[in-house]
C-alpha cells in the first residue's frame, strides 16, 4: 500500500538562488538553514521519507516544511507567532516601576540598580531589566552638558559656522588655540607589551617630569597643522605665536582667525598687533562653547594618538613627540568636513533647552 504522494517541490532560480544563499551564510540561524536544505532536497526530487534519513529529520518534519513551502513560498519558512506565556505584571504596575525609577533614590545610593530596584518591589531582576530595556532606562548612565551663556551666542555661532561652510574667497581661515599644561608622564615600571591575548600593560603610578603648553593652528581649507610648544602660557607666548605663523603665512591673503575669549587672547599688546594687521579678522567662539573650534577636534586626535598613552622621562621629550605627530600629520593633512549649519545647530540647542527645563520644572510653577 502506498501513503499519501508527496507535494511536488518546484522551485524559480530566484528561489534557488535564495536558498543556497542561506546555506553559505555563515550567521544564517540553524533553523532557517535547516528548512532551506530541506526545500532544496524535495525540489531534487526526492520524497519526504528519503530526505528525512538523508538529513537526519523526522519525516513528517519534513513533511511541514514541504508544505508550507508549496503554500506560502519563500515566507513559509520563517516561524509563525506564538502568544508564549501570558503576562503576570499589569501595565499599572509597570508604570510604577518606572515611576520609582525616575523619581526616587534608593538610601543607600545616588541610583537604582537591577537589583536594588527587583529588592525593592518584590519582582524578578529579569522582569526589572525586561522594563528597562523597554522604556530606554539606564539609571547606571550619566551625562555632562554645559550650556553657554553667552548674550552674543547666537551671533557668533552663525558667524563661526558660516566661516565654515562658506569661507571667503583668497582668505586663510585659521582655528587657533592651545593646549595648556600638557605633562611628561614616565611609569614608575617599565610598561610591558602587548602579546597574543594579552593588553599592553601599565603601571597606575607615574612621575611628572614637567610641563609644556602647545600653541597651535588648524588650516580649515588644507587641515595642515602649524605648532609650537612654550615653557609657559601667557598673552607673552600667545603674542610670539602670532608673529611666528605671521612669518609662516603668504603675503597677501586675508587671515581669518577662529579663537576662544581666553583673556590672554585680549590682552592690550594683542589688540594693538591685531590693529595694525587689519588684514587680520578675528572671530571669537561662545563662551562655554569651544566646540566650535576645529582645532579642538585635531587636539583630540593628538592625546589619543600620541600622549595619553606615551611615556616621556623629560620635557624635551614630549615635545620632540608633539612636533613628530605635527610632522606626521602634515605630510598627509586631511581637513575636517563641518556638516552642520548654524540653523541645525541653534535648532537642537533650543530643542535640548526646551527638554531640559520640561524635566526640571516643578508642577504647579
Amino acid at each position: 500500500m502506498r501513503g499519501r504522494a508527496s507535494v511536488a517541490i518546484e522551485l524559480s532560480d530566484e528561489e534557488r538562488s535564495f536558498l543556497e544563499a542561506q546555506l553559505r551564510r555563515h550567521k544564517a540561524e540553524r533553523s532557517l538553514s535547516d528548512r532551506c536544505r530541506i526545500v532544496l532536497r524535495c525540489a531534487d526530487g526526492l520524497t519526504s521519507k528519503e530526505v528525512a534519513a538523508e538529513l537526519g529529520h523526522a519525516e513528517h518534519t519534513v513533511g511541514k516544511w514541504r508544505r508550507r513551502f508549496a503554500e506560502h513560498r519563500i515566507e513559509g519558512l520563517s516561524d509563525e507567532y506564538r502568544a508564549g506565556r501570558p503576562r503576570t505584571i499589569s501595565d499599572a504596575q509597570v508604570a510604577e516601576i518606572i515611576k520609582q525609577t525616575l523619581e526616587t533614590t534608593p538610601k543607600d545610593a545616588t541610583h537604582w540598580s537591577i537589583r536594588s530596584m527587583a529588592a525593592e518591589t518584590g519582582y524578578s531582576h529579569t522582569t526589572i531589566r525586561r522594563i528597562w530595556n523597554a522604556f530606554g532606562l539606564q539609571p547606571h548612565r550619566s551625562e555632562t552638558f554645559k550650556l553657554s551663556t553667552d548674550p552674543l551666542f547666537v551671533d557668533k555661532v552663525q558667524d563661526v559656522v558660516g566661516l565654515y561652510m562658506s569661507p571667503p574667497n583668497r582668505a586663510i581661515v585659521l582655528c587657533l588655540d592651545e593646549k595648556s599644561q600638557i605633562q611628561a608622564l614616565d611609569r614608575e615600571q617599565p610598561v610591558l607589551p602587548m602579546a597574543p591575548g594579552v593588553a599592553e600593560r601599565r603601571t597606575h603610578t607615574y612621575l611628572r617630569n614637567g610641563t609644556t603648553s602647545l600653541f597651535a593652528a588648524l588650516d580649515i581649507a588644507t587641515g595642515a597643522v602649524v605648532g609650537k610648544c612654550y615653557k609657559r602660557h601667557r598673552a607673552t607666548e600667545f603674542l610670539d605665536f602670532l608673529k611666528e605663523l605671521d612669518r609662516n603665512l603668504p603675503e597677501g591673503p586675508d587671515v581669518h582667525l577662529v579663537m576662544d575669549n581666553y583673556a590672554t587672547h585680549k590682552t592690550p599688546k594683542v589688540k594693538a598687533w591685531l590693529a595694525r594687521r587689519p588684514h587680520w579678522q578675528v572671530h571669537f567662539t561662545p563662551t562655554s562653547a569651544s566646540w566650535l573650534n576645529q582645532i579642538e577636534r585635531w587636539f583630540a586626535e593628538l592625546t589619543r594618538k600620541q600622549i595619553q598613552r606615551g611615556v616621556h622621562r623629560s620635557v624635551a621629550e614630549l615635545e620632540a613627540d608633539i612636533m613628530a605627530f605635527i610632522d606626521a600629520h602634515n605630510d598627509n593633512p586631511k581637513p575636517y568636513r563641518w556638516v552642520k549649519s548654524a540653523d541645525e545647530i541653534l535648532t537642537s540647542v533650543k530643542r535640548f533647552c526646551l527638554k531640559t527645563m520640561n524635566r526640571t520644572s516643578i508642577p504647579g510653577d
